[in-house]
């Protein structure tokens, strides 16, 4: 299935980028050095624990982040650093037969673990992809929704990976982001010594690579914050 989806899709060879093109040049080292270390070989039960359960955030308000997804029948979504497919199985319930998701990830191990998990919950809709450290591996224009949870942080190369993300999303789709608020005397040590950037430089980051902030869900996170961002065609200026 995902072969002919792929194969249905037809792959420019080559796309100027305006808004990300200096960035990309400047960024040749990774900016958090082995933060995906523990992904290589993970314990999926240990990190199913850790990702599902009572007292993270994400997952206590899982119901209320779907919801400001604004997810339709029929909507193809890519969940970006899928996990253990948590989201990637909340999404397929919303998109219906005729949606897609595609639950990418850095890890092979998580995948085989989605993969398992759709089958056996009778999820057709969930497809998997194996991305790399700088690109999310999609085709172009691709994805209606493009949904990351407490993964930008472990973007070793954010703006690569974000015009790989620009590049996946069909003209006026939308980039979601749940990432873990990192501010001086407020944020827990973990965060303040995990999570390499405050909201201000993630901001920042993704304006500048072809997005616009829309909206921002308000009165649900506190440890984290959801910010929906949509894409801007090539020929008009991320910030009108």
């Amino acid at each position: 299935m995902l072969r002919r989806f792929f194969g249905s899709l037809v792959l420019s060879v080559a796309i100027a980028d305006v808004f990300v093109g200096s960035n990309l040049n400047a960024q040749e080292k990774s900016v958090a050095p082995d933060i995906n270390k523990a992904f290589r070989k993970p314990d999926i039960a240990d990190f199913q624990g850790k990702f599902e359960k009572e007292g993270r955030e994400a997952f206590e308000h899982r119901d209320e982040i779907v919801k400001a997804c604004k997810i339709q029948e029929g909507m193809q979504i890519a969940d970006v650093g899928a996990g253990t497919g948590l989201f990637s199985r909340l999404f397929a319930s919303k998109v219906g037969a005729k949606g897609l998701v595609l639950a990418v990830d850095i890890s092979e191990d998580f995948l085989n673990h989605i993969r398992e998990t759709a089958r056996e919950q009778n999820l057709a809709n969930i497809q998997t992809v194996l991305c790399k450290q700088d690109s999310v591996e999609l085709p172009e224009a691709s994805v209606d929704l493009v949904f990351t949870c407490d993964t930008y942080h472990h973007f070793e190369f954010p703006f690569k990976t974000l015009s790989t993300i620009h590049k996946a999303l069909k003209p006026g789709g939308r980039l979601i982001v749940v990432d873990y608020h990192r501010i001086e005397g407020t944020s827990t040590d973990w965060v303040m010594g995990h999570v390499r950037a405050g909201l201000d430089v993630v901001e920042k980051e993704i304006t500048s690579s072809g997005f616009k902030r829309v909206s921002e869900l308000n009165n649900v996170l506190k440890e984290n914050y959801l910010i929906e961002y949509e894409k801007v065609s090539e020929t008009q200026s991320p910030n009108r």
